[in-house]
């Protein structure tokens, strides 16, 4: 296999697969920062009966629709196979059916064009898919905020991570999901609470989870418990809750938290900008919120647009250049990772 990168100045094509979750997706990415193609088929519709995801149910409709979802890929780039300069895969984390769907693909694909394989970490996707559409200046402090992650990043250069801070049980996004599920309302569930946060009069007052007074950590299951406490307090008492006041409640106990320790872990580590990433990054309360704040401390927020928040491939083309700048390949043996540590895998 070639693992030589082309250092002519022809620009480099990575197509890029990403099946780590529920989403099908394939990009073809210029030099890391310009989206050629950006295909992806969404699982929603289907997990939406079962009330969140089903890891069988994923896996199988990504065996279903990878190698149609490649070739659309390539379709709309308009780039022939054989200018591609490599295959890149996430590699993890993520469920290990579904992300051994896409690793199979990208091998074959790499196998039969002779063509590097690069493996990347879903979480430096979901941060470089800011550097689609934004210029990125390090060191920066990169806010993670999704249904498997809440994390605080220092990445003081390109590729570089070092976690600060990081959930201690819930992640946000399936804190949201669960606070949906107690007030009934749709699967996936987030959208819908910011919806209603932000259309209500007034809110439930609820706790904040700090920790101690110097950590970056979080923790959101004691403030999940503590929804689903009001709520049976008020149905016991017959005086149930209006949704839109709980959801008020929880979203702003939420972005007080992620807020004030991501401004803190910014001005104690010097960094440059504040980085969103994560699929909880298309919440409208929470950027409103991080805008005034950063706004106010004079700190540049940058926040992908929302096509780019959910999981898709071109966030992984994005990472995966780093990787090719630097000519680290993966081997044709290649294991998927279900819980791959962002800082061990940092480029070299």
């Amino acid at each position: 296999m070639n693992n030589r990168p082309d250092r002519s100045n022809r620009s480099c094509y990575i197509l890029a697969v990403e099946t780590s979750c529920d989403e099908t997706s394939v990009a073809v990415i210029e030099n890391g920062t310009i989206i050629v193609s950006n295909v992806v088929s969404s699982q929603i519709e289907t997990h939406k009966q079962f009330g969140g995801v089903v890891p069988e149910v994923a896996s199988r409709q990504h065996v279903e629709s990878i190698t149609l979802i490649i070739e659309q890929a390539l379709k709309e780039s308009g780039i022939a196979p054989a200018e591609l300069s490599a295959i890149a895969v996430t590699q993890g984390p993520g469920l290990v059916g579904a992300l051994l769907v896409g690793m199979v693909a990208a091998k074959a694909l790499a196998c039969a064009l002779n063509l590097p394989l690069i493996a990347v970490h879903h979480i430096a996707g979901h941060i470089y898919a800011n550097a689609l559409v934004h210029e990125l200046a390090y060191p920066f402090m990169s806010l993670v905020v999704s249904g498997g992650h809440t994390e605080l990043v220092l990445v003081d250069a390109p590729g570089r991570f070092r976690v600060i801070g990081s959930t201690r049980d819930d992640a946000v996004g399936e804190a949201y999901d669960k606070v949906a599920r107690a007030l009934g309302l749709p699967y996936p569930g987030g959208p819908h609470v910011d919806r209603l946060a932000r259309e209500a009069d007034a809110a439930v007052p609820l706790p904040r989870a700090w920790l101690e007074p110097d950590s970056y950590d979080f923790s959101f299951s004691g403030l999940k418990s503590a929804v689903l406490a009001a709520l049976n307090q008020a149905r016991m008492k017959g005086e149930p809750l209006a949704a839109d006041h709980v959801a008020r409640g929880f979203q702003e106990s939420v972005i007080d938290v992620l807020t004030e320790k991501a401004l803190r872990a910014v001005a104690a580590c010097g960094a440059k900008q504040l980085v969103l990433a994560g699929g909880v990054a298309a919440n409208a309360g929470l950027r409103h919120r991080l805008a005034e704040r950063c706004q106010a401390a004079g700190v540049p927020l940058l926040a992908p647009p929302l096509g780019l928040c959910t999981d898709n491939a071109a966030m992984i083309g994005a990472a995966a250049f780093l990787k090719w700048e630097r000519g680290q390949f993966a081997s044709l043996d290649l294991k998927a990772e279900p819980l791959l540590s962002l800082e061990d895998w940092s480029v070299q």
